[in-house]
């Protein structure tokens, strides 16, 4: 089964996969911006880009699922807000250059091959001076999913996040936050219980 396939699968149910309420590290930091435009990749079923359209955000969202944006649509409509929503892989995705405010990864985790490509090109779309905002599973996850499969997050460990390499990847960024760190998520049914994950605030030089 292919990616696409996978996740229009798991978004075709009628429930919310994640729940419908926003990631607790992007609200925290958004809170500290002035509201303006925002990206956020690999965005399923649009739990975040609401929120963030609520707070006052112009919000620019894309996934390769067409049952996520169907779903984050649905959710936008009952939350009375317009978001932007794209369904597109993330190699074939077009916003112009230094178009955005700020650029959120939400549990938004690539190939190992191509991770780095994606994230240059990601950061293309914002301007200097805008922030950058990361929350995905660490390597060390791994250890985390064999022993609650509720956890959730890429089984294959090339997708899972390194500090260093994610460093590396946004090296034109100053770092305010980057931090491994140990949480217990509550987000829908897939993302329950303890998790390793890796954090990052920064903004683009």
């Amino acid at each position: 089964m292919g990616q696409g396939s996978f996740w229009n699968e798991r978004y075709a149910h009628t429930g919310y996969a994640y729940g419908t309420i926003p990631n607790a590290y992007l609200k925290e930091k958004a809170a500290g911006l002035a509201a303006g435009t925002i990206l956020l990749p690999a965005e399923g079923e649009g739990r975040n880009a609401v929120f963030l359209a609520t707070q006052g955000w112009e919000t620019y969202a894309f996934d390769q699922s067409v049952e996520g944006g169907n779903k984050a649509l649905l959710l936008a409509a009952q939350n009375d807000v317009e978001i932007s929503y794209t369904v597109s892989e993330v190699e074939n995705i077009r916003y112009p250059e230094k178009k955005f405010d700020a650029l959120a990864l939400i549990f938004a985790h690539f190939p190992g091959a191509d991770r780095r490509t994606y994230h240059r090109k990601l950061s293309s779309f914002l301007k200097p001076g805008g922030h950058l905002i990361i929350e995905g599973f660490s390597k060390n996850h791994a250890n985390y999913q064999q022993l609650n499969p509720k956890a959730g997050g890429p089984r294959d460990l090339t997708m899972l996040y390194d500090l260093e390499e994610l460093k590396e990847d946004f090296n034109d960024f100053e770092f305010t936050e980057a931090a491994e760190q140990q949480v217990t998520l509550s987000e829908g049914e897939f993302h329950q219980g303890e998790a390793s994950v890796i954090r990052i605030f920064a903004v683009k030089k």
